[in-house]
């Protein structure tokens, strides 16, 4: 999943939203210089995508998507999970999305002395270009798609999967409502998310 999914699926406690938001950014035993509130965000980011990676669902979209794009496949389907989300909000949360996506940037800037450089990067322009939000609109995420193409080390194309969203949109929505629900499933049983 990528950054609204897990942003969404971490709960309403700060430091849980913060280990979501940094995981892919801590490596090996700096993971240590964090709460253990914060370590459990962590782990449950890492949680959240092996089960992604490995849900028959979410195999058979990334399918439909190899011969285009090779290894990137699986990255290109995580952007497609959260353009679902995004532009289907209000079936999976009762909060406005305007105001859920306030409310993270809000809780990820009061961690701003102690997030990793390319997490506080990162929040910088995803916060600038409102990316939890934009997600849901095709133009937004042919931006985000662009940006990503642009970092990747090898030839990705995915700044054109915009294109194959469209040829198979009813099809990967399906695909989608069919996860989503396996998934926030495994985060209710597997992580305590008690409100503060």
């Amino acid at each position: 999943m990528n950054y609204l999914a897990h942003l969404f699926l971490a709960g309403t406690h700060p430091e849980m939203i913060l280990g979501n938001f940094i995981a892919d950014h801590v490596k090996g035993s700096d993971v240590l210089n964090y709460s253990e509130n914060t370590r459990k965000g962590i782990s449950m980011h890492r949680a959240i995508d092996t089960f992604t990676d490995q849900h028959p669902v979410v195999k058979q979209s990334i399918s439909r998507l190899r011969t285009d794009f090779r290894k990137y496949s699986g990255v290109i389907v995580d952007m497609y999970y959260d353009h679902y989300l995004s532009a289907h909000w209000d079936e999976y949360s009762p909060v406005d999305i305007h105001t859920f996506t306030k409310a993270r940037y809000s809780t990820l800037n009061t961690f701003q002395s102690i997030l990793p450089l390319r997490s506080a990067r990162l929040l910088f322009f995803m916060e600038k270009q409102n990316w939890l939000l934009s997600y849901g609109n095709f133009e937004g995420l042919q931006q985000a798609l662009n940006g990503m193409a642009r970092r990747t080390t090898f030839e990705s194309n995915m700044e054109l999967a915009v294109v194959n969203l469209k040829a198979g949109y009813p099809e990967f929505r399906n695909e989608f409502r069919q996860f989503f629900p396996d998934l926030q499933a495994f985060v209710k049983e597997n992580f305590d998310l008690s409100p503060l």
